[in-house]
């Protein structure tokens, strides 16, 4: 959903925006962020410990003791900080709920986007949950166990006064995006007849929010959760406004997002997967989406690299 992209861009899918129990643990990333005004409250979904699935976990992960996730925060709602500095959002409540069915500590560790699949390299975590767009080129490295499917959007500011309605009408504007997504390569792919979109890259989503709020781009483009939620909570929703376009009106080019785990990791990979396939039949994978307003953008099984499927 990641932004951390691939396809098109797009005007957002049509999307209504707005202490865990069990056996597992939760390690905490340092430092914390504004996450605007709307953050998940009360108890977190929860689940038992399936002995079977415990079993599939690599040798090395049981002896570990813990599962060390890769996440980029704030990245609302997929992972933000609550008033009391804890990691909430469908990433880190979805990775406690893993890491309660199989038994096992998780440990939710901070990390810049464009360093989360270094990290995993340098063997520094085991997946990232950060919701990361499943793409051919990024399966040249991880596989994938997707976990929503969902299109792009494109926010402007309030009473859009450029006048962007469609995707089209990005060429010729400065857009900003968050640094390494697949996204700055789609609009420069985009054909503009000799007006090309002018691609600013920053560092964290939340900067290319603040550029377009300060006047430094037209327009802003990343997931549609992500765009529905930045334009729904900022400033009780009069800051920004989301580009309708009635030709994609859920969205364009939906795409996969998932759990990224290296290739070279088929036993923790077929764990996670069987263990998001457990979650989705027990119904606890749809309240995570539903309790985070993103119940629109659930798959119906958890499946592996579906990122070249369209």
């Amino acid at each position: 959903m990641i932004t951390r992209t691939t396809a098109a861009l797009a005007p957002a899918a049509l999307l209504a925006v707005l202490a865990l129990t069990g056996c597992a643990g939760f390690g905490t990333a340092a430092g914390a962020a504004d996450t605007g005004p709307e953050v998940p409250v009360g108890d977190e979904v929860s689940t038992e410990v399936d002995a079977a699935l415990a079993d599939l976990l690599p040798a090395e992960i049981r002896e570990k003791g813990r599962l060390e996730v890769a996440l980029d925060i704030p990245f609302p709602p997929m992972a933000m900080y609550d008033d009391a500095n804890r990691e909430v959002g469908f990433d880190p409540e979805l990775a406690r709920l893993i890491g309660q069915k199989l038994g096992i500590d998780v440990v939710l560790n901070k990390q810049a986007f464009d360093s989360v699949i270094p990290s995993l390299q340098a063997g520094k975590n085991d997946l990232i949950m950060s919701g990361m767009n499943d793409t051919p080129e990024r399966q040249e490295t991880l596989d994938f166990v997707d976990y929503t499917r969902g299109g792009f959007a494109i926010l402007v500011e309030a009473g859009n006064p450029e006048g962007i309605l469609t995707q089209a009408d990005l060429c010729g504007r400065t857009v900003s995006i968050q640094k390494a997504t697949v996204q700055g390569e789609l609009l420069r792919a985009m054909d503009c007849d000799g007006e090309p979109v002018t691609v600013t890259e920053l560092p964290s989503d939340l900067d290319a929010q603040t550029a377009l709020r300060a006047g430094k781009s037209d327009a802003y483009v990343s997931d549609a959760v992500v765009a529905e939620y930045v334009a729904a909570t900022t400033d009780d929703g009069d800051t920004f406004d989301v580009v309708r376009d009635p030709e994609n009106p859920a969205g364009f080019s939906p795409v996969y997002s998932g759990i990224g785990i290296l290739k070279s990791d088929a036993e923790l990979t077929e764990a996670i997967r069987a263990t998001l396939q457990a979650l989705i039949d027990e119904g606890s994978y749809q309240r995570v989406l539903e309790r985070n307003n993103i119940g629109a953008y659930a798959v119906d099984a958890a499946e592996l690299n579906q990122g070249a499927a369209r």
